[in-house]
């Protein structure tokens, strides 16, 4: 059934899907807008800007461009075609980040609905996955899913893992050292935080063997002992420029319900990459592209949902 944006259901179906996305440390940083009923504008939120561990704003580009895979997905499940501009107004309206018609009727394929409803089953775990090596099949599938995307999933060797876990390491110790850094992770992720409403963080045990595989938020529930060969996956973008992060946040939203579908688990592992941005450093030309994001893939049980802020509460004025 074709949706249209002039009605309140219609706009609402698209800021519920786009707001069920991924976000760093789930600060949810986007906005909305609906314009005569026929564009949905994609803002960021600086309010919900991480400023000490994201000052170039990527990682907040990153999640914005996961919500606009979401909101083009839905549009498109309604029987219309997304027609998507990234920063269409950088100079005069540079919080405007990404601007979605409803193009034509099209009919909907069946692979765009399984997606679609794969949005709210995605999850972000934090918990210990099993020790079962994901198929040659199924990283296959991931990496085409990023190719979709303009973008590149590079799984790493198991001595490539091991390094990857040291500078994890090495990274959150030096992160820790920093007062301002901590504060503002135990603004967002402590129990009792609240922002805009929105309370609580899903936590997970703390690994009980170093290097661990998982980021330290300050506050484990319990100890568990996590796989011992973690499935490290790099995702990656030929440029490392906004429109690069919009397209890495929408590569990475693709792979992420594609890996639901298929009874895979995924949580992320970048203290690397923001020390490395913390620090103003960038990275050297690689033929496999810059890196956006760290991505630890395996088998787990379900876990629960992380809050999401009310649909009223993403429309921008």
């Amino acid at each position: 059934m074709s949706v249209s944006l002039a009605t309140e259901l219609g706009a609402r179906r698209l800021l519920v899907a786009a707001g069920q996305a991924p976000s760093v440390f789930n600060t949810q940083p986007w906005r909305f807008r609906v314009v005569r009923g026929e564009f949905v504008e994609l803002f960021a939120d600086h309010d919900r800007w991480l400023r000490i561990s994201d000052p170039r704003g990527r990682n907040q580009y990153v999640s914005c461009g996961a919500a606009l895979f979401n909101l083009r997905l839905a549009v498109r499940t309604a029987g219309r075609r997304p027609v998507v501009w990234l920063l269409p107004s950088p100079e005069e309206e540079p919080e405007l980040l990404a601007a979605v018609r409803m193009g034509g009727s099209l009919p909907v394929p069946d692979e765009y609905r399984a997606l679609y409803d794969l949005i709210p089953v995605r999850r972000t775990s934090r918990r210990p996955f099993a020790d079962r090596v994901l198929p040659r099949a199924v990283r296959a599938g991931l990496r085409q899913a990023a190719r979709r995307e303009g973008a590149g999933l590079v799984f790493l060797d198991r001595h490539v893992t091991d390094d990857m876990l040291d500078y994890a390491a090495i990274a959150e110790e030096q992160l820790a050292r920093d007062h301002d850094y901590r504060a503002e992770l135990a603004a967002w992720t402590m129990p009792g935080a609240r922002y805009d409403g929105l309370p609580g963080y899903v936590h997970g045990p703390r690994p009980l063997r170093d290097p661990a595989p998982v980021r330290d938020f300050g506050r484990q529930e319990g100890t568990a002992r996590f796989e011992e060969r973690p499935q490290l996956a790099v995702l990656t973008t030929i440029g490392d420029r906004p429109d690069d992060w919009l397209r890495a946040g929408q590569a990475l939203q693709r792979v992420l319900l594609v890996a639901a579908g298929l009874g895979v688990s995924a949580s992320f592992l970048n203290q690397p990459l923001d020390l490395r941005d913390m620090r103003g450093r960038r990275d050297p030309r690689h033929r496999r592209g810059h890196p956006q994001m760290i991505i630890r893939f395996g088998y787990g049980l379900p876990v629960a949902r992380s809050p999401r802020r009310p649909a009223g509460e993403l429309e921008a004025t």
